[in-house]
């Protein structure tokens, strides 16, 4: 199906043929010794490579574009060598190892012919078998601890060239209120849109829901039944279902579960999206449009949704629903999590009329947000960094300070100001300066107190260590702007959509 939809369009371009190579003009006139003839030859290679990868990619993102309903049945194919190079030289460099204990560096080593013998492997199927995740644990913000699941380096590079190629397909269904893990969006344009539609819609009321254990509990066969609405290769779908089944290794015992797509895997994160696109997404879309009889807007970032409505009543309605939808598909919403507030621009003044408190509060992606005012009495929705986010990152900069305490001052200095530059560049946005000064002042207070342990000889001082900051660490600044000033830029298209303007754009900007 897709050799016919590439022979029959028009718009695609064939392959550029290589340049030639030769020696650059300064060559002939300086008379230096030349380069050996293999010395660009990696660089050249991946360029055309990435050409090629490029090309191919197009080609499924406007066949998938053309037709929403076609399902492609010859995908394999397109994960070939030049994709896996690609892919491997987006994996993190640093990353942990898998159970195999092969890291980025030692892998790169003789990089073509083991790129060459994978993708032989994966081509023909029956010799490449995932290995095992390794578990790896790392620290909630409750104090809880979140598993992870660690694929070994050369299952990374395969699920990234696969993901690649279903994100050409999938980018054109996913709805655009969707903002989890998906290219060319982020955690801030999933604010952007929660602060726009909740400042310029009819919103008095928030569901802020929360999906319990998700990517441990989603259903593998009703995800494979997802994918084959879009996937008709048998062998593509064979090889997620490997993905799925190799299990995690944990203290030396292997455990393969019916359920779940392994959080921290590269694949898991598109696989969420299907799941939740099919089970949540398309249905409250339709829900908005036929059930609401106010206005509604809906954010989803992964597995954290937030709607807001215009009646108390409609929200209402749609939990009720949502719970009954939820266990068809065998997930949950988590009972204490998940709730229903008063939260908008008259939450304040009903709430007083009746004499209850101050409008609740709700966290969304690292911050609480908050009904306040303007200097000008308007309404405006105020975001501050979650405290147990910034206690928790606190107290993993004090532990790492103790394991530092004996390094040079500057080195340390420089870290921590990484540390810091890191902080800000998430949560320096609009209305959250405070928390940015505080960061600051507290890393500021326990790299003192490291100072001052390392022995009774040390005399430094606090106007020292003010001075030390100074060089180290950034000013407190506010780094992103506006909400509506940066989504206004990424959507400027306003278009009607079922009888209501700006439906799109409140609920998330165009797709």
């Amino acid at each position: 199906m897709m050799h016919e939809r590439e022979k029959s369009d028009p718009n695609i371009v064939a392959e550029k043929p290589a340049n030639g190579a030769g020696r650059l003009a300064e060559e002939l006139v300086e008379r230096r010794t030349g380069t050996e003839g293999n010395a660009d030859q990696r660089s050249t290679l991946r360029s055309q490579g990435r050409e090629r990868v490029a090309q191919g990619l197009a080609r499924i993102r406007q066949a998938a574009k053309q037709g929403k309903g076609t399902r492609f049945t010859t995908l394999l194919p397109h994960v070939h060598i030049d994709q896996f190079r690609e892919a491997f030289y987006a994996l993190k460099r640093n990353a942990a190892p898998g159970v195999d204990g092969v890291t980025w560096r030692e892998y790169e080593a003789d990089l073509d012919s083991k790129l060459a013998d994978l993708c032989d492997r994966v081509h023909k199927g029956g010799p490449y078998h995932p290995l095992p995740s390794r578990r790896r644990y790392i620290p909630k913000a409750d104090g809880k601890q979140r598993p992870l699941a660690v694929a070994a380096l050369e299952d990374k590079i395969v699920q990234r060239a696969v993901q690649e190629v279903l994100n050409a397909i999938y980018e054109e269904d996913f709805l655009g209120f969707s903002y989890g893990f998906r290219p060319r969006r982020n955690a801030h344009d999933a604010l952007d849109a929660l602060m726009v539609g909740i400042g310029q819609r009819k919103v008095n009321w928030i569901l802020d829901a929360d999906i319990q254990t998700f990517f441990d509990t989603v259903s593998q066969d009703w995800l494979v039944r997802f994918l084959e609405h879009r996937i008709g290769d048998v062998r593509m779908l064979r090889l997620i279902q490997k993905w799925l089944k190799a299990g995690v290794l944990e203290d030396g015992v292997l455990t393969v579960n019916e359920t779940g797509t392994g959080q921290g895997s590269v694949i898991s994160p598109l696989l969420a999206n299907v799941y939740l696109h099919y089970v949540f997404d398309l249905w409250a879309e339709r829900w908005r449009r036929r059930e609401a009889t106010g206005d509604m807007i809906i954010v989803r970032y992964a597995d954290d949704l937030v709607a807001g409505f215009e009646l108390e009543a409609d929200a209402k309605r749609f939990l009720d629903a949502l719970r009954a939808r939820f266990e068809e598909f065998a997930l949950s919403l988590h009972p204490e999590k998940t709730r229903i507030i008063e939260f908008g621009p008259h939450a304040a003044t009903d709430r007083e009329r009746r004499g209850l408190g101050k409008p609740e509060t709700f966290n969304f992606l690292g911050f609480t947000h908050i009904c306040g005012k303007t200097r000008a009495g308007k309404f405006l929705v105020k975001r501050k960094s979650r405290h147990d986010r910034v206690r928790t990152k606190l107290k993993d900069i004090k532990a790492k300070l103790r394991r530092r305490m004996h390094q040079p001052t500057p080195e340390i200095g420089r870290w921590l100001g990484q540390v810091v530059r890191g902080f800000f560049n998430y949560h320096a946005v609009p209305t959250n300066f405070t928390t940015l000064a505080m960061f600051r002042r507290h890393v500021a207070k326990l790299w003192f107190r490291t100072l001052r342990r390392r022995g009774n000889r040390d005399h430094t001082t606090w106007a020292t260590m003010e001075k030390l900051t100074g060089d180290f660490f950034p000013k407190p600044k506010i780094l992103h702007p506006w909400p509506g000033q940066r989504f206004a830029v990424k959507y400027p298209r306003w278009e009607p959509y079922a009888g209501k303007l700006h439906v799109r754009f409140c609920a998330g900007g165009a797709q």
